[in-house]
């Protein structure tokens, strides 16, 4: 993305963030999550309390389980269905409320899938192996490149543009993927009539937060601390991450990536700074320091693991709250493609 286009973007992105808490009922709000494992805390701080804090201001908002986007880059689908459970049960606990906003699954949403067909023939072939997203998920997984990884940005238009969503939470790295459903919405305008409105990116302030190597807190490089997994868990992961020889704890990314992540995590929990935890540590070393982070993280996280113990005792509800958002999705999908067999003169 040129520097431009990512001014642009962030201009626009500044003036809805501004706008939202005046005016929250002018906007929808699509996000979502692939079921690919379970949900740690670079999700939770990363994007979960986004989404619970636009939902209690009013915004309408939606979140999309991935499920067909798993197999872009995974050739089995053995999990997914755990996957998806365990993906509620955070949500829930996490204080997303399926009163107020819908959550559903791409499989059980026709309509939406749909949209594919015309919104392929918008997009040119370049257009998408330019797109920097499908080169970064095809060299993480190291997958061959298939026709549904490559036309993911267009399947992750269709997500975005089937309920008319006007708002997109993203870091920096997704708003190629906000430029390109802008596009096609543009474009369908032009040839069909005016049926989509163009979206727009809204940048989080969120930090991205480090896994237990120092790396970017991922599913795929199992660095993560899981919201769901026991406490005992949590301080077997902590106790085995990566530190380094120097005694003295200090907080430095770039030389001390390790440690670094360990205080990121801490400060995030407790709500201090990193530098403070380094200097209450100092020459206690790294194993002071993985027992601070064991007790912040497990003390943080031990009212969502509550509730989540708690909704987990009535799985009928949990299937009640998918069946309930795909029922929601698809009457907004049907109406949406609808529209779209109108502009196009496809009605019989």
């Amino acid at each position: 993305m040129s520097n431009d286009s990512f001014e642009a973007s962030k201009a626009r992105s500044d003036q809805v963030r501004a706008d939202i808490a005046e005016n929250p009922g002018k906007y929808r709000m699509l996000t979502g999550d692939r079921p690919t494992g379970r949900l740690h805390l670079g999700h939770y701080f990363g994007s979960i309390l986004n989404r619970v804090a636009m939902q209690n201001l009013g915004v309408d908002s939606l979140v999309l389980i991935a499920d067909y986007q798993v197999i872009t880059d995974r050739d089995t689908t053995e999990h997914i269905q755990d996957n998806v459970y365990n993906m509620v049960l955070d949500y829930v606990a996490a204080g997303i409320d399926p009163e107020k906003t819908t959550i559903f699954t791409h499989s059980a949403v026709p309509a939406l899938n749909q949209l594919m067909l015309p919104f392929l023939s918008l997009v040119s072939e370049a257009e998408l192996e330019r797109n920097p997203t499908v080169k970064a998920e095809q060299e993480a997984s190291g997958h061959e490149l298939t026709g549904l990884l490559l036309t993911y940005p267009v399947h992750q238009a269709c997500d975005i543009l089937f309920c008319k969503s006007n708002i997109v939470p993203v870091g920096k790295d997704q708003l190629p993927h906000i430029e390109i459903t802008r596009q096609i919405a543009r474009r369908f305008n032009k040839r069909y009539g005016r049926v989509f409105r163009e979206p727009v990116g809204v940048l989080s302030d969120a930090i991205e937060i480090p896994g237990l190597d120092g790396r970017k807190m991922s599913k795929s490089y199992g660095n993560s601390i899981m919201l769901g997994v026991t406490a005992e868990e949590t301080a077997k992961r902590i106790k085995k991450s990566p530190t380094d020889s120097e005694r003295r704890i200090t907080f430095d990314k770039e030389n001390r990536p390790g440690i670094s992540a360990l205080l990121t995590t801490a400060a995030l929990c407790t709500g201090r700074t990193e530098v403070e935890i380094a200097e209450e540590i100092g020459e206690a070393g790294a194993g002071a320091l993985k027992a601070y982070v064991t007790e912040s993280v497990n003390t943080f996280l031990a009212p969502h693991r509550e509730r989540r113990a708690q909704l987990a005792e009535n799985m009928d509800y949990v299937r009640e709250i998918i069946h309930e958002g795909n029922k929601r999705a698809n009457e907004i999908a049907n109406a949406t493609l609808d529209e779209v067999r109108e502009a196009m003169g496809m009605v019989y």
